[in-house]
């Protein structure tokens, strides 16, 4: 009896171990087995990645706030430079304007006959209107007046025949409260609006006109345009109870004087 070829199936052993060290040389994988994972052991599962999200509510409010404060900031220099536009330094520069020569300090206790009307100047009662920003709504005695002016005050004063009460208010906006200036009617003026200070004059049709503002703003305590600087435009006297047109003067019971003020 034939023997059984040990040696064909020891090679066919062989191969088979070969077989199976050839598919581990040529890098397959066994089934089953995930990407990574060695044969032995186990590997960690994958990080779970989160992606930042970028604060765009937070971006977005500081962009609007940024944009608002620009707008804002262009608007004032705006307003500042439409201000600065329209000031004056000097009584030449507003058109129309009048000036005269006057000496300061006579004062007399009966009525005057004055140059200009209303009056810029000239001889004076001894008691002073009160010119703190004060809008009277009669028409002040104009001696009286004329003594506020030499202190240094602005004057403005309107034909009330010839002004709305819409325009009253708004020459009083530039009045009312600020020292050194006073404001009155003052009957048969020939212009709607009139203003003045110590030896300056503006009359002009409307209250809207930019020039009574100038002329307010330049002639208030204008440094050297008045006789008499550092004089206070208080009178609490002549404010409880005003003189008016045809009153007399009380000068001589007056205790108002011209002391100069700090």
């Amino acid at each position: 009896m034939a023997k059984d070829p040990k040696p064909e199936n020891g090679r066919a052993s062989g191969a088979s171990r070969g077989g199976s060290g050839s598919s581990k040389a040529s890098g397959q994988r066994p089934a089953g087995q995930r990407p990574g994972q060695g044969g032995r052991g186990r590997t960690r599962p994958p990080a779970n990645v989160v992606t930042q999200q970028k604060p765009w509510g937070l971006i977005a409010a500081a962009v609007a706030v940024v944009v608002f404060a620009a707008a804002v900031i262009g608007y004032a220099v705006i307003k500042v430079n439409e201000a600065n536009a329209s000031k004056v330094e000097s009584i030449d520069e507003i058109a129309d304007a009048q000036s005269y020569e006057y000496e300061g300090g006579n004062h007399v206790a009966t009525a005057v006959t004055y140059e200009q009307s209303p009056p810029v100047g000239g001889e004076h009662d001894p008691e002073w209107a009160d010119c703190t920003g004060t809008v009277y709504d009669v028409d002040i005695r104009h001696e009286n007046a004329v003594h506020g002016l030499e202190h240094g005050a602005v004057w403005i004063t309107y034909n009330p025949d010839e002004v709305s009460d819409d325009d009253i208010a708004q020459l009083a906006e530039l009045v009312d409260g600020v020292n050194g200036r006073m404001m009155s009617p003052y009957a048969g003026q020939d212009s709607p609006v009139s203003i003045q200070s110590w030896g300056d004059q503006l009359k002009v049709d409307s209250a809207d006109d930019e020039r009574i503002e100038q002329f307010a703003d330049l002639m208030t305590f204008q440094s050297g345009g008045y006789p008499e600087p550092n004089a206070t435009c208080e009178n609490p006297d002549f404010l409880a109870a005003p003189l008016v047109v045809g009153d007399a003067s009380r000068a001589a019971a007056s205790t108002a004087t011209d002391a100069p003020v700090g």
